[in-house]
């Protein structure tokens, strides 16, 4: 089946064009790695996808159901967005409890599910402090479970180990692939490159609103090969003409682009 689907998807603001024509078809199951400088247009395009902003042309589905139904694609996908929509006024359990109880998900299997991600993520200690005394690496791990409490379908992921710590990260990066082999289809915004060469399967580079190449990783690098071995990272460089410096964001992506 397929996960995601985008024909000729764009937005504009005004005369800017933030996203122009996208056409991407996704299988289930699969990581789908979506790279682009700051401002290429990925966090416009996620925000589409889920159903938080209306594109300008164009048509998108997930899991067949058409992005223009909102309670429709809701059910089957989680957001993770680069700044963690958390209440820290609460605690993490108490978030994500009530996470569970807008997602009408009974209490006893609710709190199943916060206690075995939490563990897994070595948060089950800190579930009954205030939000507002996490760290960030905290808050991306509650933000994280919070998008997958409901067992969606597919995942949007913006730099999801932001923040991390290098187990936490790697834990993460675990618990992708994993969601991956039982069917799940996660859409990963990252500038960590070594991540995404090791964990998408496919890989589309997005650079000033267009898909500008797409493939699995190993392909895009084969494809670039011209004596000096190459990189996901070189290919990235040499197809968007990021400065070597691009590479580690510097200040978050604006939501409107």
């Amino acid at each position: 089946m397929i996960a995601i689907e985008t024909n000729g998807l764009t937005k504009q603001y005004g005369e800017s064009v933030a996203l122009s024509d996208l056409s991407v078809t996704i299988p289930t199951g699969t990581v789908y790695g979506f790279l682009g400088p700051n401002g290429a247009g990925k966090t416009t395009t996620m925000r589409i996808l889920a159903t938080l902003l209306k594109p300008t042309h164009g048509t998108a589905h997930i899991m067949g159901a058409s992005i223009e139904n909102r309670s429709a694609v809701a059910k089957h996908i989680g957001y993770l967005p680069e700044t963690p929509p958390l209440y820290d006024e609460l605690t993490g359990r108490e978030q994500l409890e009530y996470i569970a109880g807008l997602r009408e998900i009974p209490i006893e299997k609710a709190t199943e599910r916060i206690d075995r991600l939490a563990t897994a993520l070595s948060l089950i200690d800190d579930l009954d402090d205030r939000i507002s005394s996490y760290s960030k690496g905290m808050k991306q791990k509650a933000a994280f479970i919070q998008a997958q409490l409901h067992d969606p379908a597919v995942l949007f992921l913006d730099e999801p180990t932001s923040g991390l710590d290098p187990r936490a990260a790697r834990t993460m990066r675990t618990m992708i692939d994993d969601l991956a082999a039982s069917g799940k289809t996660v859409f990963l915004s990252t500038h960590i490159l070594p991540v995404v060469e090791e964990h998408a399967d496919v890989v589309g580079v997005l650079n000033e609103g267009r898909l500008v190449a797409e493939g699995e990783p190993m392909a895009l690098v084969q494809s670039a090969e011209s004596g000096d071995k190459q990189s996901l990272e070189d290919v990235f460089l040499s197809i968007t003409r990021e400065p070597p410096g691009g590479m580690e964001r510097a200040a978050p992506e604006p939501q409107h682009e």
